[in-house]
């Protein structure tokens, strides 16, 4: 019927099978004289998305989730997952050989305080943690009298035998009819915020960065265009970017020599001891930056200055071109998902449809776009019970039937050349139930909330979190995510450093795009969220005061008016929820081909009284 071709369903190696890799693995500890060593889930550039090569922690215990931690003893182990992944983990890990804790609170350092003994020695790759994250370990060994160490060679690689190699995806231009401005104007940009910080030097330790800066995009990680690569940008004289030259052809590699020197990734080293040599000061990027680059700085004498890497927030405001490059994006990817709820709408109530149905016939309506290059993450798409597991991905394993009284849950994003995307709508299948409307009519309010929202200039998402809330909270219940976060153009569909929660501390700026996704999740019953991503643009009120910023929405796509209970919404509501489905019938119907598509369309989008 449908094919995927960006994503798989089939279940990872895992539990018992994986127990023997532990012993070998604590074999070699003992051989380098290590009594306990520290697998983040982690590159060297701290990505979301890494290399096949780079996936330790799910080698070593099992465990595929994007964010968690193990340690390793020799007489015990733990794996410290979020509270998505605790349900996957304990599924994933053998429970015999492998503890389960929760990577928050309290955080694995708490652990290792009770767990190190006097004279243990704690081993730590480097070039596999910031240097914060270096500094809270070396903490907890002091305090139980252990000696942390920072190892030339990671153990995990010496016995991963079958390890794959580093990608090597090629290296595209992005041109300026969909980057909107030079790489010689961000340059100047990049140059002046290298003044603002006193420093001689910056290290680009974010590939997204990097990519960014250099009008460039590439292929070594899933679902997001990243060249995997460093640059060093000097306040004054030519940047280099440091990336495998097997990944360009002549056209990048003249590209990218009009405004940088070119050198393989193992040049960054030497360059950045020449610098420090000569007592420079290089600012690194807290967030992404490997303990080892400040290590390396320190130990020739130079002076390693963390902080916020200052391309991320230009990088976060995207321009006139960027913006328009967006807005084509959704309408595209409005007819993709407008076809794909009304075969939803036609096929599920047969009872025959299941989720990986679901995956495979909405990437198949993208691919009929002739743009997608790829899926933004792998499309989360759970019914009934499984729609209620924030981060649920299906397997062949987990697959279920959708059935009439379910709700669907289908998460979802597209990356094309001149934007991303990321959209959730909740559908009911069949007759939902009241309490089902009232949650979703509680989460819809909330979502308006965030839509219709005007605020000062300089109102950061945590100040806005809380709209998104209010109307949950009065019946007592919450969600347990972030409200929403930046999306990058062409680039990460999780982009910072703005983000609406209530850890969402970076002023929102007009140009950013932001998601706005409430949610409610009842366990083992069902989930609900409702996504639109939002542009943050200027609006005036006659007497303001201060300049004022809104909200346009990008996404083009109906929300289910089967779940909406209509007396829960005030005028105001009713009005937004009216208008935009007028707007998405108007944008959208045209492009449409299929007579029995505009039909539904019609009826999804009818104005509700």
């Amino acid at each position: 019927m449908f094919e995927a071709h960006f994503q798989t369903f089939e279940e990872p190696e895992s539990g018992v099978a994986l127990t023997a890799r532990l012993s070998a693995f604590r074999e070699e500890m003992a051989r380098r004289k290590l009594t306990g060593f520290v697998i983040p889930r982690a590159d060297q550039q701290q990505n979301e998305y890494v290399a096949r090569c780079e996936e330790r922690l799910a080698w070593l215990s099992g465990f595929t989730g994007s964010a968690g931690l193990a340690v390793v003893l020799t007489q015990e182990a733990v794996v410290f997952v979020d509270g998505r992944y605790t349900l996957q983990a304990a599924k994933q890990v053998d429970r015999k050989a492998w503890q389960i804790e929760p990577l928050a609170d309290p955080p694995p350092e708490g652990w290792l305080e009770k767990h190190l003994v006097a004279g243990d020695r704690l081993g730590f790759d480097p070039w596999l943690h910031t240097s914060a994250a270096a500094e809270r370990l070396q903490a907890a060994c002091a305090k139980a009298g252990a000696e942390l160490v920072a190892v030339d060679s990671n153990p995990v690689d010496s016995i991963w035998t079958e390890r794959p190699p580093p990608p090597l995806g090629p290296v595209t231009i992005h041109g300026l009819q969909f980057s909107g401005e030079a790489e010689a104007e961000k340059l100047g940009r990049i140059r002046l915020e290298i003044d603002k910080l006193g420093v001689d030097a910056l290290v680009l330790s974010d590939s997204h960065a990097v990519a960014w800066s250099f009008n460039i995009r590439g292929a070594d990680v899933s679902h997001t265009p990243l060249p995997l690569s460093y640059a060093l940008v000097p306040k004054d004289g030519r940047p280099t970017v440091f990336i495998d030259a097997r990944k360009l052809s002549n056209a990048t590699r003249d590209h990218l020599e009009q405004s940088a020197d070119v050198e393989e990734p193992g040049a960054l080293a030497p360059k950045l001891t020449e610098l420090a040599r000569r007592g420079a000061s290089i600012a690194l990027d807290h967030a992404t930056a490997a303990d080892a680059l400040g290590r390396l700085i320190g130990e020739a004498g130079g002076k390693a200055v963390r902080g916020n890497d200052p391309v991320s927030l230009l990088k976060a405001v995207k321009n006139t071109t960027e913006i328009e490059g967006t807005r084509t994006a959704h309408r595209r990817d409005a007819v993709a998902l407008t076809r794909f709820l009304a075969w939803i709408d036609r096929e599920a109530p047969s009872g025959r449809l299941t989720e990986i149905d679901t995956v495979e016939a909405l990437e198949t309506f993208r691919r009929q776009t002739g743009a997608l290059k790829d899926v933004s993450f792998p499309t989360i798409a759970g019914t009934g019970p499984n729609g209620a597991i924030v981060h649920y991905r299906v397997t062949r394993r987990s697959n279920r039937r959708i059935a009439p009284g379910d709700l669907l849950l289908v998460d979802s994003g597209a990356q094309y050349q001149d934007g991303t995307t990321d959209v959730t709508r909740t559908i009911a299948i069949g007759e939902p139930s009241d309490e089902m409307r009232d949650r979703f009519t509680r989460v819809l309010r909330g979502h308006i909330a965030i839509a219709r929202a005007i605020f000062p200039d300089g109102t950061t998402g945590a100040q806005l979190d809380t709209l998104a809330r209010q109307f949950l909270w009065q019946a007592g219940i919450d969600f347990e995510h972030g409200t929403g976060h930046g999306v990058g153009s062409y680039l990460s569909v999780h982009e910072g450093p703005a983000r609406i929660s209530r850890l969402g501390t970076t002023p929102l700026k007009r140009g950013m795009i932001l998601s706005n996704e409430p949610g409610y999740y009842k366990t083992d019953a069902y989930g609900i969220r409702i996504e639109n991503l939002e542009l943050v643009v200027g609006t005036e009120i006659a007497g303001a005061e201060k300049p004022l910023n809104a909200f346009e929405t990008l996404t083009l796509a109906p929300i289910d008016r089967r779940l909406i209970d209509v007396t829960m919404l005030s005028s105001a509501e009713l009005k937004w929820l009216n208008d935009y489905h007028a707007r998405v019938n108007l944008e959208v119907r045209p492009q449409l081909d299929e007579e029995a598509t505009k039909l539904w369309l019609d009826q999804a989008t009818a104005a509700l009284r």
